[in-house]
């Protein structure tokens, strides 16, 4: 297993693109805890703190999208580069001026949530022209999902050593320049350089005028609802089993079973279409998160977490392969910064929900959410049905579909061409 991911890691500029993304996605990746801590050690409320990450959350949702379609029709250097500037000129905007007045924090919130650039969707566009075979792309939509696990662990270590070592603004600007260094080291690669997207129709609509796309964002929304419910749900467990690092061995052990899981998964080629294989995997995701509200002791439920965790990233990797499928023409970017943003938009909805939920009825309420997140996620996958088979494509994509089930991949594969 750990011998094929490094096989795929030695393909020219692979390493390169996947840790250049993942330095590039800091920033986002650790938004949340940064403005948190910069405002606590503002003088601020954590209303104010909360207020601010929904600014940054909202932005960020508006912005990935638009900013997708425009690599589609811009190219990635174009666009990437400049809102990776923009997004930390946002956070050293709040550095510089504080939480006070207001008005300023917000815009300079909304300036970097916007302009956080579309890394993830980028490097998912580019994987097919990098690794030229179908099983390699696949399984570095795999790795990929793993390597995001890793970064959402090693990110907030990062904060909070650049807190302790000089301050929480010192924070905001230090991880917001590297992550401009990981996309600059992206774009300035031959691959992100050449790439181009295949021919788009106009559309308004963009990549949202695919139903099956339509089906997978809204199914994936209430799995980001989930997973937002049970980081809330874990801090109130871990009140009612002594505190401490209790919610943290709850959300590492998630960690780590997404970890193991996208591991074996992406380890194998998987036969059959991907479309049947993502309801599986979403049927088993949503079994992890129904015992959730057994709230066992504290070994148990770390247990539990851990199994919820197992089938996230192989979901999201088949996720990944069906957008590719049905994304329309000319549309990649986008439709792959679409389930992003959905996915970070449930999340977030989690997390308000879980609130209510958990004083109403504790813990067991707070992670029944999760449960029923997953199995609403499930439901939509299943009544929509039909708008997820085999995507109809133009003759001259049938043979690109050829060559994939035959396991090679054209340098135009679905997600653009090498210039």
């Amino acid at each position: 297993m750990a011998a094929g991911y490094a096989d795929l890691l030695k393909t020219r500029y692979a390493a390169r693109l996947l840790t250049g993304t993942l330095v590039g996605r800091l920033p986002n990746a650790t938004a949340a805890l940064a403005v948190v801590l910069f405002v606590r050690g503002q003088g601020g409320s954590y209303a104010l703190a909360g207020a601010l990450s929904a600014i940054y959350g909202v932005c960020n949702a508006i912005g990935q999208p638009l900013l997708g379609r425009a690599v589609d029709v811009y190219g990635q250097p174009r666009v990437m580069l400049p809102a990776s500037v923009l997004s930390a000129l946002g956070m050293a905007l709040l550095a510089a001026v504080g939480v006070e007045p207001r008005w300023p924090a917000y815009a300079a919130m909304a300036i970097a949530g916007f302009f956080t650039p579309p890394l993830e969707g980028g490097l998912r566009a580019l994987w097919p022209g990098v690794l030229q075979r179908a099983d390699r792309v696949h399984a570095a939509y795999a790795l990929d999902a793993v390597a995001q696990e890793v970064m959402f662990a090693v990110g907030p270590l990062l904060v909070t050593l650049c807190v302790a070592a000089w301050s929480a603004a010192a924070a905001l600007l230090v991880i917001n320049a590297i992550g401009v260094l990981g996309a600059l080291s992206v774009v300035v690669s031959p691959p992100s350089r050449q790439w181009r997207s295949a021919p788009r129709e106009a559309h308004w609509l963009g990549a949202l005028r695919s139903p099956g796309l339509l089906v997978l964002i809204s199914a994936f929304f209430f799995v980001g609802l989930a997973l937002g419910s049970i980081a809330v749900a874990a801090v109130a467990y871990a009140d009612q089993h002594g505190g401490g690092m209790v919610s943290s061995y709850l959300l590492s052990a998630l960690g780590v079973g997404a970890l193991a899981g996208g591991l074996v998964y992406g380890a194998r080629d998987w036969p059959g279409r991907p479309e049947a294989r993502l309801r599986l995997l979403v049927v088993l995701l949503a079994l992890g998160y129904l015992p959730l509200f057994l709230v066992p002791g504290v070994a148990g439920m770390t247990a539990l977490t851990g199994l919820a965790g197992v089938f996230l990233a192989p979901a999201l990797a088949c996720a990944f392969v069906v957008v590719d499928r049905h994304a329309p023409k000319g549309t990649v970017t986008e439709a792959f910064s679409w389930l992003v943003t959905t996915f970070g938009v449930g999340s977030a909805a989690g997390a308000s929900v879980a609130g209510p939920a958990l004083e109403g009825g504790g813990p067991a309420a707070g992670f029944a959410v999760a449960g029923v997140s997953g199995v609403a996620g499930l439901l939509v996958l299943l009544s929509m049905k039909r708008f997820l088979g085999d995507p109809v494509l133009p003759a001259e994509d049938a043979v690109r579909a050829e060559n994939d089930r035959n396991g090679a991949v054209e340098p135009g594969f679905r997600a653009g061409h090498q210039a």
